[in-house]
């Protein structure tokens, strides 16, 4: 929301500076965002008088002008301009001065052999319009050698403001004047001291316009009042100005009126071409199907639930959001008709999110405009449209009624300190909400005015009398605190998270935090997100992630686009399922696992067995029991089939999934090469059984472990794994550790099978093994063994 400093204090009596008025605003929850001074960017114009002007000797259409520019000889300027002249006064851009529409800085420089010492400029090359035929004149006896900044009043400060949602009041100049005069920096003129309509509204002759509105729920009220005789033009120099100011392309007078009195007021209007018009107008819902082409240049296609303005023909105005290209107001137009509707801020906001549509109305539509609004705003229209267009207004029409109904609260005003945590005497409170246009009676009942739609409590009340009074005025308290050493607060699962983030840290993870919300694309090869939202940023981020495999994998293409050669990312977040929300890490590994070198010549890329290493890694970080975890089956169609595998805590429990991708959920990622993924079911880890305040105590065993080796035949299908489980289980009180340690195919290996070596290491208690404890151990690691299939190699 943009505005001039001129043009607030129209609204605002003070004599308050531009820093108190930027610092006030920002107290009262009005966040400035920038203050810039227009005036800035045409320093080194000035107001000049032509003495004289001679034809170029070697150009026809040039002719040499001598300037005077208040001090000084004049000058020599070579100009194009047809209307350039003796005796015209203008504006002269001076060298070192720097042309806003192009950026040019002007030196003296000859032209076509004659040397010429600035430039006489158009409106359009000072970005003050899109005239270009011919130099800016200026009144005759306009004061030369003025800055011609501050002689046109461009050198008015522009405050660019934040509004947040809650506070559609001040989606206009004199909302904001409001809250700066409840915070006492002023007082607030009167709306009348404003528009100083002389003869009061205008009252109007004959009937009104047709309209009706057949859509209460979309719109309630639909005013209007017709202006016949019109002269559609130019907008007069101080509108044009002010639109000017705030980055507004001034079009013509008739378009201008309802622009500004939007930014003034926060009332958003429309005008339509009568002449344009095939019968009344009517507020309804569209048909299926129905297209309008509004004023962006674009068609749009419309549904039932979308309210429109329509005439007997067509749709003309996509309500409350855009106007139609059809019934728009042109230089011909003599007559017109000035809209002034409400539409409910619901539908408005769930229209726009359809079409993708914005606009400077429905910004203020869906926050909801002042609903008590709608005849002073057509009041003031109409007026401006007869002061500066002419014509003849009619009486007004009144279709539907908007919803007025007031709004009583009652009030407590010791919350203010015990809910905001300042001691604000009653009233100052009554004083401060007054001023904010509320009405408090004696009994502490406030009732809320038309344009805060966003008060719905006490709670809300309390918020208005603390931001008026200053929220730097709220004393810092500290909370109460125990006595003694402050207990832990972490729970177990923010412990968890912060193991395995320090874990993936340290084993070259980076870590990414990616949107929980992924477009339908990303996640259909996941299976589909099982929640839609209803209400999307975009259509890119409309699923809630099923998995946080797509983030990683979107994050992983980003970076080796960019050059990066190997990509080693993880998150930690949840997944959002049909039952409920849960606890995932997920590590994607792209590119390449080393670089090239002398050692292992090319790059080497990550495999599946390098997603086993971390899902392993991590998991023993988390503290699952890894050496009783089994590798089991495929982890589904986002994998590679062959290359992945679960982790399982006994064959329903799923710990992990690890291995590489499938080609085809990279090629809907645009990934190339191949990348291994993990994900870890955080969720499904046991629970961590308590053991009490204190571990016991460390004892070393007394007497030295022993190892013995075992070489196995086993069918090639045989997970190693599976082996190794078997053979540490054989013995449960002797063998504390076994692991493989070999494993070979090739000559004295029969077909169909390999040999796998696994190492055991068994521990003596209170006495050394003897041979035939050995022996007895060895025959059990062998039966045990043999009950998968396995038998010892000779």
């Amino acid at each position: 929301m943009k505005f001039t400093l001129g043009w607030l204090k129209e609204h605002l009596e003070t004599s308050a500076s531009l820093d108190e008025i930027v610092e006030a605003l920002t107290r009262v929850g009005l966040e400035v965002e920038g203050v810039e001074n227009p005036g800035e960017k045409l320093a080194g114009f000035r107001v000049a008088r032509v003495l004289t002007a001679e034809r170029h000797p070697q150009a026809d259409k040039l002719q040499v002008l001598t300037v005077d520019t208040g001090e000084g000889a004049p000058l020599q300027v070579v100009c194009g301009a047809p209307n350039a002249r003796a005796g015209l006064v203008g504006v002269l851009g001076l060298p070192g001065a720097v042309v806003p529409v192009n950026g040019m800085q002007l030196k003296v420089a000859a032209v076509r052999g004659v040397e010429s010492n600035g430039m006489m400029c158009s409106t359009r090359e000072l970005e003050l319009g899109e005239d270009h035929e011919g130099i800016i004149e200026l009144p005759a006896d306009a004061p030369v050698g003025t800055p011609f900044a501050g002689y046109a009043g461009l050198d008015d400060p522009v405050i660019d403001v934040s509004i947040t949602p809650n506070r559609q009041d001040c989606m206009g100049v004199r909302g904001i004047a409001r809250d700066l005069a409840a915070a006492g920096l002023g007082a607030l003129r009167p709306l009348g001291e404003v528009y100083r309509m002389v003869n009061g509204p205008i009252a109007g002759e004959g009937p009104g316009p047709d309209v009706r509105t057949d859509d209460p729920q979309g719109c309630p009220a639909f005013f209007a009042q017709q202006v016949q005789g019109v002269a559609n033009g130019e907008s007069p120099e101080w509108m044009r100005r002010k639109l000017t100011a705030i980055g507004q392309r001034p079009i013509s007078v008739l378009v201008d009126i309802t622009n500004f009195v939007m930014i003034d007021l926060g009332r958003p209007l429309h005008v339509y071409d009568k002449a344009k018009l095939q019968g009344g107008l009517v507020a309804r819902k569209a048909k299926p199907g129905e297209q309008v082409l509004v004023l962006n240049g674009k068609t749009y296609t419309l549904d039932e639930t979308m309210t429109v303005i329509a005439d007997d023909a067509h749709v003309h105005d996509i309500g409350g959001i855009m106007g139609g290209e059809d019934s728009g107001v042109t230089d011909t137009t003599t007559d017109v008709v000035i809209e002034c509707a409400y539409f409910d801020p619901e539908h408005i906001a769930r229209t726009g999110q359809k079409l993708g549509l914005t606009s400077d109305a429905r910004q203020r539509f869906e926050r909801g405009v002042d609903p008590a609004f709608l005849d002073e705003g057509l009041a003031i229209a109409t007026w401006l449209v007869v002061e500066h267009c002419g014509g003849t207004a009619s009486t007004v029409t009144r279709a539907g009624e908007p919803p007025v109904g007031a709004k009583v609260l009652s009030y407590d005003p010791a919350l203010a300190e015990t809910l905001g945590g300042l001691a604000v005497p009653a009233d100052r409170q009554k004083a401060i909400l007054e001023r904010l246009g509320f009405a408090v009676d004696a009994g502490w009942n406030v009732t809320a005015p038309s344009w805060r739609r966003d008060i719905d409590g006490p709670a809300d009340l309390v918020e208005e009398v603390i931001r008026i009074e200053g929220i730097d005025k709220v004393p810092s308290t500290p909370l109460a605190r125990d006595p003694g050493v402050a207990r832990p607060t972490a729970t177990a699962e923010q412990k968890l998270e912060r193991r395995l983030r320090r874990t993936a840290a340290a084993r070259g993870l980076h870590e990414a935090v990616t949107w929980s919300f992924i477009s339908e694309a990303q996640a259909a090869p996941f299976g589909g997100g099982a929640w839609t939202l209803a209400n999307p940023i975009s259509e890119d981020m409309k699923v809630m992630r099923p998995s946080l495999l797509p983030g990683l994998l979107a994050a992983a293409e980003r970076n080796v686009k960019r050059g990066a050669q190997g990509v080693r990312l993880f998150e930690i977040g949840r997944r959002y399922l049909a039952d409920k929300e849960r606890l995932t890490l997920a590590v994607v590994l792209a590119g390449s696992r080393s670089p090239r070198g002398w050692q292992a010549g090319k790059a080497q890329p990550f495999g599946a067995f390098d997603a086993k290493a971390e899902a392993l890694a991590l998991l023993e970080a988390a503290g699952a029991p890894v050496p009783n975890l089994q590798v089991m089956g495929e982890a589904g169609d986002v994998y590679h089939p062959g290359q992945s595998a679960t982790l399982r805590l006994g064959p329903k429990t799923v710990l992990a999934a690890f291995g590489m991708v499938h080609p085809s959920v990279l090629k809907a990622f645009d990934l190339d090469g191949d990348v291994a993924a993990i994900e870890l079911y955080l969720d499904a880890l046991p629970p961590k059984r308590g053991t009490g305040f204190m571990r016991p105590a460390y004892a070393p065993p007394a007497l030295q472990p022993v190892t013995r080796d075992f070489a196995f035949l086993v069918p090639s299908t045989l997970a190693a794994g599976d082996l190794v489980r078997a053979v540490k289980g054989a013995d449960k009180a002797a063998i504390v550790d076994a692991r493989l340690f070999d494993v070979f195919t090739g000559t004295g290996v029969p077909e169909a099978q390999k040999s796998l070596a696994v190492e055991v290491t068994l521990q003596p208690a209170e006495k050394s093994f003897t041979e035939a404890d050995l022996k007895a151990i060895a025959d059990k690691v062998v039966a045990a063994a043999a009950k998968l299939g396995a038998s010892l190699r000779s």
